[in-house]
């Protein structure tokens, strides 16, 4: 029998610690609160520059790492944080975020029409237990015309997104197919955390 109400209490209820989110990305927010997860959000600012000769997903799992450790060490010990980093890779190339609408620019004109992958890089932590995952999707943009282009750069919404654009926004127009976790892309690979979560709070 289905329950007579609608269940309201939060997923991570009974879990001994809060859930901290270590980032200001509202994205990332929006899905964790979509998920049914209560949590506080608890920024770090650490360098997120690439290192020369550096992989896609050491990439993306050194700055979560550095993200959840920094905000750990000022948390409770039964906190458990949770940090992730995204990047795009296309031939090769880390396509962080944009610098400015030219970088923008060139970074959709790399991607139009050809496959791209977005990596995501996961750590929780929760007192000495440090858990990491790296998730990879693959992404298809449509051919696209330089008009295309100069419109969506136009609306900001490049801007702040690593790869230069936003799937859930109006860049979903652009996407041919994705092979993999949807969220991913967004920025947080839901499924990913959930199980991380449970596995900490145990």
């Amino acid at each position: 029998m289905p329950p007579s109400k609608a269940n309201t209490l939060p997923y991570n209820a009974g879990m001994p610690g809060r859930l901290v989110l270590a980032s200001a990305s509202p994205r990332r927010a929006e899905l964790l609160a979509s998920a049914g997860y209560a949590f506080i959000v608890d920024p770090a600012h650490v360098d997120e520059a690439e290192r020369p000769g550096e992989a896609p997903d050491a990439y993306v799992l050194r700055v979560a790492r550095d993200k959840a450790r920094a905000v750990a060490t000022r948390r409770d010990a039964g906190d458990i944080v949770l940090a992730a980093d995204t990047t795009v890779v296309a031939d090769g190339e880390i396509l962080a975020k944009p610098a400015d609408e030219s970088d923008a620019v060139r970074m959709l004109q790399l991607l139009a029409g050809n496959e791209h992958r977005v990596f995501t890089g996961v750590v929780v932590i929760s007192g000495r237990e440090e858990l990491a995952d790296v998730v990879a999707t693959r992404v298809r943009l449509l051919p696209l015309t330089m008009d295309d282009i100069q419109w969506y750069v136009g609306t900001g919404e490049p801007l702040g997104k690593a790869g230069g654009y936003a799937i859930q926004g109006r860049a979903a127009r652009f996407v041919d197919w994705i092979e993999g976790s949807w969220s991913n892309v967004v920025g947080l690979p839901v499924a990913t955390v959930s199980q991380m979560i449970v596995r900490v709070g145990r």
